[in-house]
């Protein structure tokens, strides 16, 4: 993932959303490209062609926060694209950066034990790439088809909804599903782009599934905190989820913990759900954290 064609194409495809009437501009003759174009996009920022020219083709170096301040004005960007800019502009140096390995990561024991501690919601905990790192019982069962397609390493959201057949049952709305995964992972680039774990998981789904390339070059970015989900679950049938997710600061995680609302068929499915958890084994002595997975496999099938 090249820095500066992400930000150009970052900027290009957030102009190509905007029309000189919804920016107030008036357009004059046939338009080879929708949206706007760079010299109104200066104009409405208050920069020169010129620079803007500049920051378009990759250069946010040394750009000012008054300048991006301008920018997502002009481009009406929503405060995930606002911060999806200022990340991208953070992380552009004066010279390329080598890019790292990321360390694995590692879900500590108190985390695990919080876990465990909810015994009546599906919860886990994952990373900015999607991968789920640990989960508790009852969130073991939710995922247990995700987690068998991963044989043993770290399910990842990613990979199962683009190269695993089964995915496409498992999520109620897997357009929806597909749509917020890879906004996630946009955003996860633009915070760490020379994460070479994430690299290498874009470029394998790049590679082999056209419904992820088509979304990745569309370049949302979306954060999702609270909301619900829809499943299709092969022992208890239909759920819907209410989920609310709350950022672990001190490990750069996030625990995303399920619940539904009291009275509905979607409580009683998830009590039943969780009496199938008790038949699941797990090996004798271990917990419930899943082996991270630090480099590029498939799944159990592909599409």
């Amino acid at each position: 993932m090249d820095h500066r064609s992400r930000v150009r194409e970052f900027l290009t495809s957030r102009r190509a959303k905007i029309s000189p009437q919804q920016a107030g501009l008036p357009s004059y003759g046939t338009r080879r490209v929708p949206g706007l174009r760079r010299a109104e996009v200066a104009q409405l920022a208050g920069v020169s062609v010129e620079y803007y020219s500049r920051l378009e083709r990759g250069d946010l170096s040394g750009v000012s926060d008054h300048v991006l301040d301008a920018l997502a004005r002009a481009l009406r960007l929503n405060d995930e694209e606002r911060t999806h800019l200022e990340d991208l502009a953070r992380t552009a140096g004066p010279g390329p950066r080598r890019r790292r390995r990321s360390a694995p990561q590692q879900v500590r024991p108190t985390v695990q034990r919080m876990l465990d501690s909810m015994t009546d919601a599906p919860a886990f905990v994952m990373n900015g790439r999607g991968d789920i790192l640990a989960t508790n019982p009852l969130g073991r069962a939710l995922y247990a088809p995700m987690i068998d397609a991963a044989r043993g390493a770290a399910p990842n959201h990613a990979r199962f909804i683009f190269l695993d057949p089964r995915s496409r049952q498992f999520w109620g709305d897997w357009n929806r599903a597909a749509d917020d995964t890879v906004a996630l992972l946009q955003g996860q680039a633009g915070r760490d782009p020379y994460d070479k774990a994430l690299t290498d998981l874009v470029g394998e789904l790049s590679t082999r599934s056209d419904d992820f390339r088509a979304r990745w070059a569309r370049h949302d970015v979306r954060q999702h905190h609270i909301g619900s989900k829809p499943f299709h679950h092969p022992v208890v049938g239909d759920l819907h989820l209410n989920y609310e997710s709350l950022d672990l600061a001190a490990d750069n995680l996030t625990l995303v913990v399920y619940g539904t609302e009291p009275g509905s068929d979607s409580e009683d499915k998830l009590r039943l759900l969780a009496s199938w958890a008790t038949t699941l084994d797990t090996p004798s002595g271990q917990d419930d954290r899943l082996e991270p997975r630090d480099r590029a496999a498939g799944p159990g099938g592909d599409s």
